[in-house]
């Protein structure tokens, strides 16, 4: 059951088409939130219709695409003008990431460069695109880490250097805008069912499936959903006093 808890907000969410990115908008939107769908597709990976039409057309609020290359300052400006043109962004959700799995020899320097690019390269700059409308108001900062940006792994090195540079810069942001009233918090969840772990790595319904489920105390993996939920703590008033957090919703994966 909806609150507005976001009521009159405007919130762009990157990588906004698919996986947590989707129904962090969707989540957002049924609480009120108009919403900057900002991302390389329209459609969602795994099919269906477009995250922006499926808003405006189940709920009241105001709903919009922008196609958005994280890497692109051009991109990037056209994504900020979008959610001026709704009035100015009051959240930004720094969805967009991409992971790399190779062993740490097999790494090139052009596949590094790639996703320093759009984990690290793509926050810093889309913050940067929009912290002036955000300091408007006082706004709000959502960095989607991972646990990987909490804990080593030597079968992830690069995508941990990525993820662990995110956390940081979440640190340091807090630090620089919240006494002008901008929050800055991250989220770091664990092995969510999207995409990412069924097709990129893949976890979920690959040989080390098991071997990966046995690390997490619940003995599940977490939905997207459960992402969103996370996220909407976050924008909402609810975390008023939140600023500079890492918030961990892994299953009690980091616990053990």
């Amino acid at each position: 059951m909806a609150n507005n808890l976001l009521q009159d907000q405007v919130t762009i969410v990157t990588g906004g088409s698919s996986g947590i990115g989707r129904e962090i908008s969707l989540q957002f939107a049924n609480e009120g939130a108009d919403v900057v769908v900002a991302d390389v597709r329209e459609t969602p990976r795994t099919g269906g219709d477009p995250t922006h039409e499926v808003i405006e057309s189940d709920t009241e609020a105001n709903a919009t695409f922008v196609e958005c290359d994280v890497t692109e300052s051009e991109d990037l400006a056209a994504m900020a003008e979008a959610a001026a043109e709704l009035g100015g962004a009051d959240v930004l959700v720094n969805n967009a990431g991409i992971f790399r799995g190779e062993e740490f020899t097999d790494v090139s320097e052009e596949e590094f460069t790639q996703l320093m690019d759009i984990n690290v390269k793509g926050p810093y700059f889309a913050t940067q695109a929009v912290i002036d409308q955000l300091l408007e108001d006082g706004g709000n900062v959502i960095n989607l880490s991972s646990v990987a940006g909490l804990e080593g792994s030597g079968d992830f090195i690069s995508y941990c250097t990525s993820k662990g540079a995110v956390r940081l810069m979440t640190y340091s942001l807090a630090d620089k805008f919240g006494p002008e009233g901008v929050r800055v918090n991250a989220i770091h969840p664990g092995i969510i069912d999207t995409s990412m772990v069924t097709e990129d790595v893949p976890i979920i319904g690959g040989e080390s499936e098991e071997a990966f489920l046995q690390t997490v105390p619940l003995r599940r993996f977490g939905d997207p959903e459960e992402i969103a939920d996370a996220a909407l703590y976050l924008a909402s008033e609810m975390s008023s006093y939140v600023n500079g957090e890492s918030l961990v919703v892994d299953g009690g994966m980091t616990s053990t």
